[in-house]
């Protein structure tokens, strides 16, 4: 039974209201990176949500502006916008070393919030990467070589196109603006020298990130402390029941590997 409490609180970041919820609890924290037009009130944050209440490990999670309970429209976000608002939430609402879960494209900014905290010397609040079907570079490297005419000549001409969502009633909205950031934000163009342990999950069915883009990430990472696990009939989602149980056990072993389990 979920205890997601029924509100959330809000912090502002630029203007922006970036809507969080917390469980307090011991550290290493744990901390939610949700996908591409995700909220944190799914399945698999529910379920990390349940576990660290239940363990007393502390958890943190939060939609992006233009997603969920966010203020801000969507079509104005960018990663680079995405990555500031995760790094305040971390900064701002976070303590000790924390254990970053990226979904989709929550992984690319994962990645991202490695290279800026080593960047600006803050690499000690992190403890470990846990990557879920992800998604990394995927307006350059997934989508930009799958566009058609129509796609291109819209972005070039709208400044965005649309496309159906499996996952919402709502089309999915890309923008140049957001093609022209991701190339800004790209991170599998050499070592991504995390100086913590990665467990990747990645299903080998998956319909939207196909399982050799989990392989290329690898070879950008270094080559001790990386695990790649794959599963077979796993789809995009990681959410059925099976799915969560390999998310809490890679968890879980994550933090085993810091001492503090």
């Amino acid at each position: 039974m979920s205890t997601t409490p029924a509100e959330p609180e809000f912090i502002d970041v630029d203007g922006e209201r970036i809507a969080l919820r917390q469980v307090a609890g011991a550290t290493p924290g744990v901390m939610w990176l949700g996908g591409f037009k995700s909220d944190m009130l799914g399945t698999k944050a529910e379920t990390l949500s349940d576990w660290a209440q239940e363990k007393g490990h502390a958890f943190i999670r939060h939609d992006y502006s233009g997603h969920g309970e966010s203020g801000g429209r969507f079509v104005d976000g960018t990663i680079s916008l995405w990555l500031k608002q995760s790094l305040e939430v971390l900064r701002r609402r976070t303590e000790g070393p924390q254990i970053l879960v990226g979904s989709s494209m929550g992984a690319w900014i994962a990645l991202r919030m490695v290279q800026e905290l080593h960047r600006a010397g803050e690499g000690g609040r992190l403890a470990g990467l846990l990557l879920l079907a992800p998604a990394p570079d995927f307006t350059t490297d997934l989508m930009e070589p799958q566009l058609t005419d129509e796609q291109k000549r819209d972005l070039e001409e709208k400044g965005y196109f649309e496309e159906p969502s499996e996952y919402s009633p709502e089309p999915n909205v890309y923008t140049k603006a957001l093609f022209d950031d991701g190339r800004a934000n790209r991170v599998m163009t050499g070592l991504i020298d995390t100086h913590c342990p990665v467990h990747i999950l990645q299903g080998m069915a998956d319909p939207d990130v196909p399982y050799h883009h989990a392989l290329r990430l690898v070879e950008h990472l270094p080559a001790d402390d990386v695990t790649l696990s794959l599963i077979r009939d796993g789809d995009h989602r990681l959410s059925r029941p099976q799915d969560l149980a390999m998310i809490i056990s890679a968890l879980e072993g994550l933090i085993e590997r810091t001492g503090q389990a």
